[in-house]
């Protein structure tokens, strides 16, 4: 967002002072609302225009015979598959079939937040365009 956006409450009382008619205080405010406007629009365009492009080269990626071209997503969601699993299904389950068979066993940990950000941004879930929304 323009920082001068931000300025509209005190660009309207400035022209409250400056434009001592009515009326065309009124339509400098209107063309300020109307320049506003027009640039959400542009924003919105651009925001368009750059998913457009994504998912262009998505297609691209995903059309392509190479294993190292198109395969780095589908490698990349197996590995997060797998941890996700094992971190929430297969150590819970081992680690109580291994406690009850009377082995101590320490079983593997790792950092849950990091998959889960690699896997919320392949499956598209993070919040950061839902908030840019929200702030509109």
């Amino acid at each position: 967002m323009p920082v001068w956006l931000n300025l509209l409450p005190a660009i309207s009382k400035l022209l409250d002072k400056l434009i001592p008619d009515p009326t065309a205080r009124e339509n400098a405010k209107i063309e300020l609302l109307k320049m506003e406007r027009e640039q959400d629009l542009e924003e919105f365009k651009l925001a368009i225009s750059a998913d457009q492009m994504q998912a262009d080269i998505n297609k691209m990626e995903a059309a392509s015979t190479s294993l190292f071209v198109s395969g780095w997503r589908p490698f990349i969601g197996w590995v997060c598959g797998v941890a996700f699993a094992y971190h929430f299904i297969v150590q819970p389950l081992l680690a109580f079939a291994l406690v009850n068979s009377g082995v101590d066993v320490k079983l593997p940990q790792f950092d849950m937040q990091e998959l889960s950000t690699v896997l919320m941004g392949m499956l598209g879930l993070g919040g950061l365009r839902t908030i840019e929304k929200i702030r509109r």
